[in-house]
């Protein structure tokens, strides 16, 4: 008895040093790369992208594929990719494509996927653009051909968490307190849009989603959208007005004393609570300082308390800016953060629109844009005009988690 009762005194001991190595050893940190990509898989008729996509050898689909397998986010949006309420397309571009190697990398999975439908190409039934007629692409509640034109899909190797989604798909852009609602030219006190439009007219183009996804045990809040461009409309200014109040829309949902304001489609009020962990992902069609649109919408985002500006950046963007010369060289913003390429010569000229905006809590270990320099075999990828894959670059970030 007197040797087991030794041995298990020992036992004692070393349970409790293992116990106290453990609780003073460092948290092993928890990391995760996620990313934004304006992939332009888009087409001009409802089904079209599944045509193109049926059968795996689409050329542009294969080159969005491989930049993916080569960055390989765990947590990627995916913008303008046709919205089917199936889901048929983004099964495909998965299944024969992602899950494909291409030019031999690695396949990618992701097993949860979010996607929705949005207001691009959903008919509202009244003029918006002021022609006489309703039934035209600017009088959809978005621009858009047909139903889903310009979607967006989030695609996650972490569980998300579906039944906590909110959507913001209906919320009507007069119920935002301030609004820019766009004036006639000339007559400042007179709306652009008829009282009647303002009751069913909705602030998101396309359509704003939170995603709590659940990463190594936490949840961090994907806040994802794609404002319309703050063009293509007159001296009223209506999509630049939009443009501004699209984004100041995730500026008001993480302060807690502006977004009493806010519904989700649920009816639910508010937004995201402080302390939330959360990335801001999109194609915001905005920069900072360069392009048209009204650039207090964008900074303020950028300078919001909550959020951190981890600036990405690539060489490719820079020797592009330089190389393509023209409208770029007026430019104020750096050009090696630019996410977007126009066509040389043409304006807007290259600019920063694509975004990966963690909040403060998450510490950033590295944030680049997939922008090859043009000796790179890589910059295959993004050739163009023609684009091979699309005239916007990935941007990704490597976040850690307290």
């Amino acid at each position: 008895m007197e040797k087991d009762d030794r041995m298990g005194f020992a036992m004692r001991k070393w349970t409790v040093f293992l116990w106290l190595f453990a609780a003073v050893l460092p948290v092993r940190a928890q990391m995760i790369r996620t990313a934004t990509f304006n992939c332009s898989l888009t087409r001009s008729k409802a089904g079209g992208l599944i045509e193109d996509l049926r059968g795996g050898q689409n050329p542009q689909g294969k080159a969005v594929a491989e930049i993916l397998q080569r960055v390989r986010p765990d947590v990627v949006l995916l913008n303008e990719f046709d919205w089917d309420a199936e889901g048929r397309g983004i099964g495909i571009f998965q299944k024969e494509y992602l899950e494909i190697s291409q030019s031999g990398q690695e396949p990618l999975v992701y097993p949860f996927v979010f996607t929705g439908p949005v207001n691009t190409g959903l008919a509202s039934g009244i003029d918006l653009d002021g022609d006489g007629r309703t039934d035209g692409p600017e009088d959809a509640f978005g621009y858009g051909r047909f139903e889903g034109q310009y979607g967006m899909v989030l695609l996650s190797r972490f569980p998300i968490r579906k039944e906590a989604v909110r959507t913001f798909q209906t919320f009507l852009w007069k119920d935002m307190p301030g609004a820019l609602l766009p004036k006639k030219p000339g007559a400042e006190k007179e709306m652009w849009y008829s009282p009647e439009v303002l009751e069913r007219l909705r602030l998101s183009s396309k359509s704003h989603w939170d995603v709590p996804v659940e990463v190594h045990g936490r949840v961090i809040h994907f806040l994802a959208s794609h404002p319309t461009p703050p063009v293509f409309d007159g001296a009223e200014d209506r999509n630049g007005r939009r443009n501004h109040d699209e984004i100041r829309f995730w500026a008001d949902y993480l302060t807690k004393d502006k977004s009493g304001y806010i519904y989700d489609d649920a009816s639910r009020r508010g937004g995201l609570e402080e302390g939330a962990f959360f990335v801001i992902l999109g194609d915001l069609n905005a920069d900072p300082q360069d392009g048209d649109g009204l650039h207090e919408g964008i900074l303020s985002l950028l300078h919001h308390p909550r959020v951190q500006d981890v600036r990405p950046a690539s060489k490719g963007a820079a020797e592009a800016a330089r190389l393509d010369g023209g409208v770029n060289e007026g430019h104020k913003g750096p050009a090696e953060l630019d996410t977007y390429q126009s066509p040389p010569g043409r304006q807007p000229g290259n600019l920063r629109l694509d975004y990966v905006l963690p909040s403060k809590e998450l510490k950033v270990i590295k944030a680049e844009v997939f922008w090859p320099e043009r000796a790179d075999p890589l910059s295959r990828l993004t050739a163009g005009p023609p684009y091979v894959s699309s005239d916007h670059r990935l941007v990704w970030a490597d976040l850690e988690l307290p």
